[in-house]
């Protein structure tokens, strides 16, 4: 859940107090939900970055900025235009909406100060990045024209209107009294719902805190509430709005068992049980740090080309799942081949009592004796020709069927590539990981560009590590190039290898030998949770009762002119996870 309008006003402040004055050297776009500013202060250079992901929409700053394409996109070359170079004069938000306005100045003709506003939306969805001059549209991130949106479109030279907002009381300037007033009368309405729509800023949240803080349910109906109960909540209201004052900050987030991010805000959360948080809230110095914390936890950035190859990638399979099923049903007429050699016997046979162009179909004695046979025949040509016909189909389909076959065994092994592919971009997180892939799809004809060239110092990608309850390692691959370099150059001949049976997956392999154990010795805990990880970062992911092969490493062979991560195993067992 990503910060509300009221938990980023002390955000807006933060960077304001840190970047206002800073000159912005250089623009990039990691990838099409981000936008980079690097602002250089006197003796620091610091990382702005703008994201609208829809799963947290956030500006902040990073300790280190994403790695960009070489190649940067059409919205980046534009504000490197437009804004590079220039000054920021302030960081400020429009009333508690969650929109963030950063004002660029230059220096324009004649001396005369020119300012450009960047208009950061951030809004779920519909978030977006709006570069304004004057009021007047620039342009835009995402572009929403009359078929997008009746209500407001966002165009290059259309005037900048914010989005349309219910009239709401700010809970930072009204008096609490008005607030609590203005609460009652929504009568039969939830107390977070309520406080929700009073109050500008307020997410679910932040509702749900003041309720909890006054120690009410946030689900009681606003109807309930009796003298001591609103006396409770203007006091609440009133330590929520100091909690988001500059000296008493202490911004968190809460997240489940399982790390999964729950909720952020700039002030302590209490009102998750235990049993939905067991662990305490993560307290951070700043908002920045929190929000950088929040995007690893979500996993919101994209590195660069992933969500390309991505889309690539589910292009193909989509494009080799109906050519397998095209090629299928040709095998099916294939194997009906023989109806069209008997059917034009029977024509050539009842030549003589047929007449041409009188009739689409006939029905005639079989000559193999099977009682009546009825044939389809084209009008348009004479019964000469439909004989023809029929056997050159006859004889194009008993050619074809060992060709076909042929291809719809190449076309099932690139479908399991590809899905191995797709699996691989899912747990592949790194630049040099996504390289790597980039690697494969031009190796496979699927990408028509050249790749990058490693620097001479640049490490290869390493695959994940893990150590099991009887201090055993664990090595599983993220992509085709990890699993080879996993299976043939780290594995020694005696560790054990797993994979996923007939699903696409990673390698995994158990680190035997150098725990001094022999195949003999393999205690069942590392093997159950080896298995465990071979289901997990493979396409089976999330189901049940999966079949997971096992075998000494010496017995996985690589066949010649093989695909990246297709191998053969012999001497293998079977496993159920």
């Amino acid at each position: 859940m990503s910060l509300d309008g009221f938990s980023m006003r002390p955000l807006v402040n933060e960077l304001d107090r840190l970047l206002s004055g800073g000159r912005i050297d250089k623009i990039t776009q990691p990838n099409k939900q981000t936008v980079q500013l690097l602002v250089r202060q006197p003796g620091s250079t610091y990382c702005l970055c703008l994201s609208v992901s829809p799963q947290n929409p956030i500006v902040y700053c990073r300790k280190n900025p994403f790695d960009s394409p070489a190649e940067p996109p059409v919205f980046c070359m534009v504000l490197r235009k437009q804004i590079e170079t220039g000054r920021i004069a302030a960081i400020r938000q429009y009333g508690l909406d969650r929109i963030i306005i950063i004002d660029v100045d230059f220096l324009g003709a004649g001396g005369k100060i020119v300012t450009k506003s960047l208009v950061c939306e951030l809004m779920g969805k519909y978030s977006n990045i709006i570069l304004i001059t004057d009021g007047i549209i620039t342009d835009a991130l995402r572009k929403v024209g009359n078929n997008s949106s009746r209500i407001r479109t966002v165009l290059p030279g259309d005037t900048y209107c914010p989005p349309p907002d219910a009239e709401r009381l700010d809970p930072l300037t009204a008096p609490v009294k008005d607030i609590v007033r203005r609460v009652r009368s929504f009568n039969a309405t939830c107390l977070d719902k309520a406080l929700i729509a009073v109050c500008q800023g307020f997410g679910p949240v932040t509702a749900k805190e003041i309720a909890y803080s006054a120690g009410l349910s946030a689900s009681m109906t606003v109807n309930d509430l009796d003298d001591l109960d609103c006396s409770a909540l203007a006091d609440s209201l009133t330590e929520t709005v100091k909690a988001v004052s500059y000296d008493n900050l202490k911004p968190c987030i809460v997240l489940d068992v399982n790390g999964k991010l729950l909720a952020q805000a700039a002030f302590p959360l209490h009102y998750f049980s235990h049993k939905e948080a067991p662990n305490d809230p993560v307290f951070f110095d700043s908002l920045s740090s929190l929000a950088e914390k929040a995007v690893e936890v979500i996993g919101s950035y994209i590195p660069p080309d992933k969500d390309r190859f991505q889309k690539l990638v589910k292009a193909e399979i989509l494009r080799l799942q109906n050519k397998i099923t095209a090629l299928s049903d040709e095998l099916k007429q294939a194997d009906n081949a023989e109806i069209y050699r008997i059917s034009a016997d029977n024509l050539q046979t009842y030549r003589y009592a047929l007449k041409d162009h009188a009739d689409s179909e006939v029905t005639l004695n079989d000559i193999y004796g099977s009682g009546k046979i009825s044939i389809s025949l084209d009008k348009k040509i004479p019964i000469g020709e439909n004989i023809q016909n029929l056997y050159k189909k006859y004889a194009k389909l008993k050619r074809g069927k060992e060709l076909i076959c042929e291809q719809i065994v190449l076309a099932k092994e690139n479908f399991a590539y590809m899905q191995g592919l797709e699996n691989s971009l899912g747990s592949s997180t790194l630049p040099i990981e996504i390289e790597d892939i980039r690697g494969e799809l031009i190796q496979a004809g699927l990408l028509n560009e050249k790749g990058k060239k490693k620097p001479f110092s640049q490490k290869s990608s390493e695959p994940f590590s893990f150590v099991s309850p009887d201090g055993i390692k664990i090595l599983v691959g993220k992509n085709n190039s990890q699993n080879d370099r996993l299976t043939f150059k780290i594995a020694q001949k005696d560790d054990i290898w797993l994979h996923t049976k007939d699903i696409p997956g990673s390698h995994v392999i158990i680190k035997l030998t150098e725990a001094g154990l022999t195949p003999q010795l393999l205690p069942e805990e590392t093997l159950l949770q080896a298995a465990r990880l071979a289901v997990e970062y493979s396409k089976a992911k999330g189901s049940s009762n999966v079949p997971v092969d096992y075998t000494r490493a010496k017995y996985v062979k690589k066949p010649s002119g093989a695909k990246p991560g297709f191998v053969i195993f012999t001497n293998q067992k079977t496993i159920i996870v």
